[in-house]
């Protein structure tokens, strides 16, 4: 019992650490869970549980719906994004600053959403292929349909294996003949005491 409520929260802190469907579709592609892009170029942010830009303007760092007109020639499907998963990364610029200046100016070297045949991506508002079904499937070969968000993550590719199957004849309590998983694991537990 313990093992499967451990098992539930994991698959509970898993399905909460990815945001897939909220990622934009110029954002780079390979991440499951991003907070904030950073701009190299405008040496800006962008948060994306919020979508909403974030840049300097006299000092002050600005939260904004869409980019000022002084940002107005920047392409956000060209331009090179780093993805920060740390909070409030503008409070601690001048490090992202020093770090990705040498991304200015790197227009086009960057796979980006909108253009991933990856069917994970498919839930993003803007892909071409967009389904609206708000289904995710990472690791596995078929998608599991529903109308909320189901982030389905193998973490072991070994199949389930039945441990009762052909020993019969040797009884309950034979080291195969379990029924399951947790009875198995319940008797390793007992062992360890």
């Amino acid at each position: 019992m313990v093992s499967s409520l451990s098992l539930n929260s994991a698959n509970a802190q898993v399905n909460l650490n990815i945001n897939i469907g909220q990622q934009p579709a110029w954002g780079p592609t390979g991440y499951n869970h991003v907070e904030y892009y950073y701009f190299p170029d405008i040496d800006a942010y962008y948060y994306v549980p919020s979508g909403r830009y974030i840049y300097s303007n006299a000092g002050r760092w600005v939260w904004v719906n869409s980019l000022p007109a002084q940002f107005g020639n920047f392409d956000l499907y060209s331009a090179y994004k780093v993805v920060v998963n740390e909070p409030k990364p503008y409070l601690r610029n001048n490090v992202y600053v020093a770090r990705y200046r040498k991304f200015k100016n790197y227009n086009g070297r960057q796979a980006i959403i909108r253009d991933s045949r990856d069917a994970k991506y498919y839930v993003v508002k803007g892909h071409p292929n967009y389904n609206g079904n708000k289904t995710v499937v990472i690791n596995n070969n078929r998608p599991i349909r529903n109308q909320n968000m189901i982030v389905k993550v193998n973490r072991n590719n070994r199949p389930v294996q039945n441990y009762d199957r052909g020993n019969e004849s040797k009884g309950r309590n034979s080291q195969k003949g379990y029924n399951n998983r947790n009875e198995r694991s319940a008797e390793r537990s007992n062992d360890r005491h």
